[in-house]
């Protein structure tokens, strides 16, 4: 018994340091400067809308929804968001891909995602941190504009990514 506890300490040395990971994520304070600068950019085209963002594990951080918005939105919102986040992929780009390339026509039958327009991962420094869903602004294509525009605007060019 003594040989194998005085080996201990040489087996762990030899399983090197523990090294901390460190993993960019969405924080509140994040979030909440992305859904609002989403709802300035859809009040600019005079539109409403819901906004989800969710961290790199899916969870929800914030979620805001305009005046007047019809309450299914939210739920759609909170769909793209985990979606664009999951696939790492816009989810404008997954619809056509469900539609164009017949492997990925059962994305559709997963409940968890949502291939409808207006979801978008957030990246930072080639790194998938979250995702930001937008509904109810008029079609998948005002969702989509008004969740790009915010993204570039708060975490600058090159995050906003397809």
């Amino acid at each position: 018994m003594l040989s194998i506890l005085a080996l201990l300490p040489a087996a762990l040395a030899a399983s090197g340091p523990a090294v901390p990971l460190e993993r960019k994520t969405v924080s509140l304070a994040l979030a909440n400067r992305l859904a609002d600068a989403t709802i300035a950019s859809c009040r600019a085209i005079g539109k409403e809308s819901v906004v989800a963002v969710v961290d790199r594990g899916g969870s929800l951080v914030a979620l805001q929804r305009g005046d007047d918005v019809g309450p299914h939105n939210t739920l759609a919102a909170q769909r793209k968001a985990f979606t664009a986040l999951s696939t790492k992929s816009s989810t404008s780009v997954l619809a056509q891909r469900s539609v164009d390339d017949p492997t990925s026509r059962n994305l559709v039958t997963v409940p968890e995602l949502l291939l409808l327009g207006g979801g978008m991962p957030l990246t930072v420094d080639g790194d998938v941190i979250g995702g930001i869903g937008v509904a109810g602004s008029g079609g998948a294509a005002n969702d989509e504009r008004c969740a790009t525009q915010a993204i570039l605007q708060v975490l600058g060019q090159g995050s906003a990514r397809r």
